[in-house]
């Protein structure tokens, strides 16, 4: 019976290559395990496998009675809703603790570093496994992606000594240029809807016990977003109202400024303000230096709920 490993929903790069290089790392061992998705991949995911020649893992929603692997996230509201119906053999993660539990042990890597898949290089020096080029390169953009090319504040050594290490087993020497052509290719947005463009890279938290949406787009230059704005908005309300959210937050992270537009809704728009110490103008801030969701901002938006 396979095991399947997958990232957390409106999956990112770091999801959709970490449950590709696990997997591999895993059937190593002796697991029969298949990397799937929780949902669809984005231009720069599709970009990193284009490259390397990767291939789209299987579309998996439903993992009652299977045996799984968990990379990227440990948050209920980011898993299958059958997942509680489900196995969890073992977490690969750099995010803070989330809220799932399991019935069984598990094996659990958790590090306070830039990238699932940096989590994943230990893993595979760990157990001695050499890994494969094409899936060294994968790795090496992923948390080039992750970590913005080192610029995020979730960076650490640990995430630069990989990238090198991984270049040189996939042959890149020059590997800072190719992730700008990563990010050129993620921030294409001509004929994407403002749903794709909100759920690019969007997380749903329950923060005790109060739902909150937070996505990002990070983009070379988001002033290329600057007439959608409006459009932009009126989907959020949307997606406030589909899924019953206390308040939803878009980044639109600008990796050459080093700063992210902050669009916000909410039921009490004062813990938002709050959290980041702003004051609100036609619900939109500019947060200078702010590239990073998980160490700028849910450590500061959670403790108001």
């Amino acid at each position: 019976m396979s095991t399947y490993v997958f990232g957390h929903t409106s999956p990112d790069s770091d999801s959709i290559i970490g449950a590709i290089s696990l997997s591999y790392l895993k059937n190593q061992l002796g697991e029969e395990c298949i990397p799937t998705r929780q949902g669809e991949i984005s231009a720069e995911t599709e970009f990193i496998l284009n490259k390397f020649g990767g291939k789209v893992p299987e579309l998996k929603t439903s993992v009652a009675g299977e045996k799984v692997y968990l990379i990227d996230f440990s948050d209920k509201a980011q898993a299958p809703k059958d997942i509680m119906e489900a196995t969890i053999l073992g977490i690969v993660d750099h995010h803070k603790l989330g809220d799932l539990t399991t019935d069984t042990p598990l094996e659990c890597w958790i590090r306070p570093i830039g990238c699932s898949n940096t989590v994943v290089k230990e893993m595979y020096d760990h157990y001695g496994i050499e890994i494969p080029k094409d899936i060294a390169g994968m790795m090496m953009l992923a948390i080039l992606s992750d970590t913005v090319i080192f610029k995020s504040p979730t960076c650490t050594k640990v995430d630069t000594k990989a990238v090198k290490e991984l270049s040189k087993i996939c042959e890149i020497e020059d590997y800072k240029q190719l992730a700008m052509e990563m990010f050129i290719a993620k921030s294409a947005v001509e004929g994407a809807s403002a749903r794709n463009l909100n759920t690019r890279d969007y997380k749903s938290f329950d923060m005790n016990g109060t739902k909150v949406g937070v996505g990002q787009l990070e983009m070379v230059d988001i002033s290329v977003l600057d007439n959608r704005i409006d459009e932009l908005f009126e989907d959020m309300k949307l997606m406030k109202e589909e899924d019953g959210l206390h308040t939803i937050l878009i980044l639109l992270t600008d990796i050459m400024k080093e700063g992210s537009t902050l669009l916000a809704l909410s039921d009490d728009m004062s813990k938002v303000e709050k959290a980041f110490n702003i004051e609100l103008k036609n619900n939109q801030a500019w947060l200078e230096g702010v590239l990073s969701r998980k160490k700028q901002i849910i450590p500061f938006l959670q403790p108001q709920f």
